[in-house]
């Protein structure tokens, strides 16, 4: 069994894309999914599965639209990816300023060296970023809320989906595949 985590994109912000946690949780649990736990509002959850990532992230996506009635884009990880997505964080993390925080997105699939290009030309000579793999790590220098290096920015340029996360969530979700 394969230890999961999907990421999903956009639910319970602004009042939008409403999800309960339970109602997500049960969805997850008729899915055949097993060991199945929620993290925080903003659609964290953990599962085990022999399936396999691809269609596997097809069949939560089109089970929300399903049961909730609108699409929401999943990203899946493995315990060991966010392990290495810890492990190889290129900013200190654990000596940031006041102020400073870091961020992940997950990316759905791998960008175009076209999209990175976009990407990295991106310059608000205050947050930085970094690619690796399918993730991108952001350190913002100031209020994350309210710089302008979204999400979606980070879509647009990338012309792929994804979801981002905070440094701690990133690593509650670990911790919690452990219990």
């Amino acid at each position: 069994m394969t230890m999961y985590i999907a990421l999903l994109r956009g639910i319970n912000v602004s009042g939008q894309k409403m999800i309960r946690m339970v109602e997500l949780k049960q969805m997850f649990e008729e899915l055949d999914l097993l060991q199945v736990q929620t993290y925080i509002q903003s659609g964290n959850v953990l599962f085990e599965s022999n399936e396999e990532e691809t269609g596997l992230r097809l069949r939560i996506q089109q089970e929300i639209e399903r049961v909730f009635g609108f699409s929401v884009p999943v990203v899946l990880r493995t315990v060991q990816e966010l392990e290495r997505i810890i492990a190889t964080c290129p900013f200190p993390v654990n000596d940031l300023p006041e102020g400073e925080s870091v961020y992940v997105a997950h990316l759905q699939e791998a960008p175009s060296q076209e999209g990175i290009d976009r990407l990295l030309s991106y310059n608000n000579e205050v947050d930085e970023l970094r690619i690796h793999g399918l993730d991108v790590y952001i350190l913002y220098r100031q209020n994350a809320g309210r710089s302008k290096l979204t999400t979606t920015l980070i879509e647009k340029r990338l012309g792929v989906s994804a979801t981002t996360r905070n440094w701690n969530t990133v690593n509650k979700l670990v911790e919690m595949s452990k219990q």
